[in-house]
């Protein structure tokens, strides 16, 4: 019985996981907007007629707090707080048919790639016409990215490519065209984003292309931040690095996952690396890239680590300094090559090791920052909190890394503007400075 009139033809979008979620959703509402939908992103009104949820399904944290969301709008529905419930994204594309059987108040469920029979279901045409288009989530002066879906690499823990498909590269000139688009409407910062940056192009070129289409998308008139997420080690192109030195608009930033540093741990998550081979790439980035800051990702627990891998990549993280770092417990997960293994890493170790580790790179992390008091830095501004603007230097991505903070007496700034600010006092993880006239 419904308690409350709802709008009709009003979607919700919810989106869970990661930034390449988020872009999917900003298609979705663009396609949705062009169907005469009302649309909003996460809504703060209850008053949609229709939720819509983008589902994770990565590990097992992101797969609960999927779950518990779609549990939460099937209640909503049987209260008649919504009418119609519809999920997308991995989950759904990896456990339809678990899904359909255990919660069937919702009216369907969707694959990562069904984008079109979404639209169908809703009475809605797709429309061609507006490939590349999106409905921002993000604050209008930044953008995520999606170059390519999909992944062709084979580690042993990773259920990506079951839930996303074999890699896909977007051409070169269909992603010039949709960079243009979103600088006219005020984006500056591109996060170029994919399963894998680096496998780039093979698909359509027969090489590794990634530095070629940074070069382009570095032309278009308006953009002046572009970032790299997700970059491969094994078979990292070396170019990449020459179009960051060449050109100013490519920020010295890349986000490369490692996952660990024990060759023997590698070799079993079937990464196609060593650790020696790692640190040499590392080096040779440094190297090549004066100043280049490094983003990185772990996994502990992974079945058979030994205090000895352990050890062997704690010492690594020590020597690396990483300038961010994040780790993750290693997720069991159905399907993969290392489900067959045992997992045999007690939780609380897990646990304990990647606490560890994150104890060892919060002590970099503030050793470095403490580097920074004095410099100056062109500082992009996101938002207002408290009595802060707050924004990122060159060497920052959004939700995951350092923040800069400005007092706002007697102090303005235009968000989405960029400006110069020096370094006054820094902890582990934020910078706080003034504005530099």
């Amino acid at each position: 019985m419904k308690t409350k009139t709802l709008k009709k033809n009003k979607v919700n979008v919810v989106t869970l996981g990661c930034s390449k979620n988020i872009f999917d959703s900003e298609v979705m509402m663009a396609q949705l907007k062009a169907n005469k939908f009302e649309v909003e992103h996460e809504a703060e009104q209850d008053d949609s007629e229709i939720v819509i949820i983008n589902t994770c399904g990565f590990i097992d944290n992101a797969k609960q707090e999927s779950i518990d969301t779609i549990l939460r709008y099937a209640d909503a529905k049987n209260e008649g707080a919504v009418d119609k419930v519809y999920v997308t994204g991995c989950l759904s594309e990896r456990y339809k048919d678990d899904l359909e059987s255990e919660i069937p108040e919702v009216d369907a469920f969707f694959g990562t790639r069904e984008l079109p029979r979404l639209l169908k279901t809703l009475k809605a045409d797709y429309k061609h016409e507006l490939v590349g288009e999106r409905l921002l989530t993000t604050p209008s002066h930044y953008a995520y990215f999606k170059i390519a879906e999909g992944c062709d690499r084979p580690c042993s823990f990773c259920a990506i490519p079951l839930m996303r498909g074999k890699h896909k590269s977007t051409p070169i000139e269909e992603l010039v065209e949709q960079a243009k688009g979103l600088a006219a409407k005020g984006v500056k910062e591109l996060m170029l984003i994919a399963q894998d940056l680096t496998y780039y192009g093979l698909d359509l070129y027969g090489k590794r292309n990634l530095a070629e289409l940074i070069d382009k998308l570095a032309d278009v008139d308006g953009v002046e931040w572009i970032k790299l997420h997700y970059a491969f080690p094994a078979g990292f192109p070396m170019d990449v690095l020459d179009v960051m030195n060449k050109r100013e608009n490519v920020c010295n930033y890349l986000d490369i996952p490692l996952q660990h540093g024990s060759t023997s741990m590698l070799k079993a998550m079937r990464r196609g690396i060593t650790r020696e081979k790692t640190e040499a790439l590392i080096e040779k980035m440094r190297e090549t890239v004066p100043g280049i800051a490094i983003r990185t990702t772990l996994i502990s627990g992974y079945p058979g680590e030994t205090e000895e891998d352990f050890q062997e990549m704690y010492d690594w993280v020590k020597r690396s300094r990483f300038d961010r770092l994040g780790i993750f417990t290693y997720s069991h997960e159905e399907n993969t090559h290392a489900y067959n293994a045992e997992d045999d890493v007690p939780e609380e170790v897990k646990r304990e090791r990647a606490d560890k580790i994150m104890e060892l790179q919060s002590g970099i992390s503030y050793e470095l920052n403490q580097e920074k008091i004095g410099k100056t830095y062109k500082v992009l501004f996101d938002k207002v909190e408290g009595d802060y603007f707050i924004g990122r230097t060159e060497f920052d991505s959004p939700e995951v890394d350092n923040e800069v903070l400005v007092k706002k007496e007697n102090t303005y700034i235009r968000l989405g503007d960029f400006t110069n600010v020096k370094i006054t006092n820094a902890d582990h993880y934020d910078l706080y400075g003034e504005v530099i006239d």
